[in-house]
């Protein structure tokens, strides 16, 4: 049994430093008291009391604190079972440390601990033991998800396995896998082995999944990418009001079913594309016609509007002779040509018949006006060979009187036939004053 114990020692030496700094004895009396204190740690005998404590260090340091000399006598006694057990935790993890190294991948500390004791070896086996099995169930899940897949989700499933895989697997100890198998043992043998050539197959697998995997994402971004182009296009092409908004987005479908078809065919997304190609193409091939169709429907229109505007500006400003009239009684036969050859089943249909009907009514005023013109022009002629006739008879002086009258009357009839609108009304309208002029002079 000690005399003065470490923990009492402690306390009275923190004071001691302190007083050192505070009394004039300085360092001096600083060592006296230390010197004493260290003899009695190594002395046997009863444990020093607060009077024999206070003896110690006040002859050199009066001003010493009672309290702290009461505390250390109070310490100053053997260590209980608390302070033994406090070792408890030191010494384990001193052991810790010793397994922690054995268990160190490295062939010259693991060989000779795995033939003397390896039992110390179990944490790594274990480890090991499960990295190996999760590697192996995770890439067995990963190839029937990927290699077997019927969905996308089987695709992502079987990427998040092959990632599991991979993870597992690099936590094997293979840097020393090709000179010293690695040996799953019990507590007191090692048996059977994990190898090199095992974990090779077993990456290589990874690897191609993970190669397969990429292709599948990509074709499925391809396939996602496509589907959503071609329902804007339709929806585009849906909403279109000329021709050529339609072509533009007949041209946007045309290239998403490129897309489509650029997906290699061994992918999931390949597979599941060939019926929705076919069924996409059908779709395509009958709007494209119907497009088609359209746009030369609509370039029937067009050069039948021209002709419209031509024909309404030859007839301005009437009348006019028969040829004019004729040039524009032809350009609306050309405007209702056009407008004829737009089929039943396009959508332009109903309005090209409209325009058809507006086109056929303007061409009938026409033929009106020309023929018009023709019966006037002939009526004129007519009646100017009968005023000649009737000049020739009224310059024998013995012409009947009643037979000039009765000319007369057939030239103003004539001449009345004669329709105002046309290019030979005013001439006719001058004849018939001369007529009735004559006429009234009988």
């Amino acid at each position: 049994m000690s005399r003065l114990y470490n923990r009492a020692y402690k306390i009275l030496e923190v004071e001691v430093n302190k007083c050192a700094k505070e009394d004039v004895v300085g360092e001096v009396g600083k060592n006296i008291v230390m010197k004493r204190l260290d003899k009695l740690t190594f002395q046997s005998g009863e444990p020093l009391k607060e009077e024999e404590l206070s003896y110690l260090v006040k002859d050199q340091f009066p001003n010493f604190s009672d309290t702290v000399i009461q505390k250390a006598a109070k310490a100053n006694k053997p260590p209980g079972m608390l302070s033994k057990i406090a070792w408890i935790p030191a010494a384990l993890v001193g052991m810790a440390g010793i397994v922690w190294v054995a268990n160190l991948p490295y062939p010259m500390i693991r060989k000779p601990v795995s033939r003397v004791a390896p039992i110390i070896l179990i944490p790594s086996y274990i480890s090991m033991d499960n990295n190996y099995r999760q590697a192996i169930a995770n890439v067995e899940q990963a190839d029937q998800l990927i290699n077997q897949a019927t969905s996308s989700v089987d695709i992502n499933f079987g990427a998040e396995k092959v990632a599991l895989a991979q993870k597992h697997l690099d936590e094997l100890p293979v840097w020393f896998l090709g000179y010293y198998p690695e040996r799953y043992c019990t507590f007191f043998s090692c048996s059977w082995k994990f190898t090199l050539d095992e974990f090779e197959t077993a990456r290589k697998q990874i690897g191609r999944m993970e190669a397969k995997v990429f292709q599948e994402k990509n074709a499925q971004t391809l396939l996602t990418e496509a589907e959503q182009t071609i329902t804007t296009t339709k929806q585009q092409y849906q909403q279109a009001t000329t021709p050529a908004d339609k072509q533009q987005a007949i041209a946007d479908w045309q290239a998403a079913i490129d897309k489509l078809e650029q997906i290699p065919p061994t992918t999931l997304a390949g597979k599941m594309v060939k019926p929705k190609l076919a069924a996409t193409k059908r779709d395509f091939q009958i709007e494209a016609v119907l497009a088609e169709g359209s746009k030369l429907s609509f370039t029937f229109m067009q050069v039948a509007k021209q002709f419209n505007m031509q024909a309404a500006t030859a007839a301005q400003n009437g009348p006019h002779p028969e040829q004019q009239w004729q040039v524009v009684a032809s350009l609306w036969e050309q405007a209702i040509n056009q407008l004829q050859k737009i089929p039943a089943d396009n959508p332009a249909y109903l309005e090209a018949q409209t325009k058809l009907g507006e086109y056929q009514v303007n061409l009938a005023n026409v033929k009106m006006r020309l023929q018009a013109e023709t019966e006037s022009k002939k009526a004129l002629k007519e009646a100017k060979n009968l005023i000649a006739d009737w000049q020739r008879y009224a310059a024998d002086n013995n012409s009947n009187r009643g037979i000039l009258a009765s000319k007369l009357q057939l030239i103003i009839n004539q001449l009345e036939n004669i329709k105002p609108e046309t290019t030979y009304y005013q001439e006719a309208q001058e004849l018939l004053k001369f007529a009735q002029n004559k006429q009234n002079n009988l």
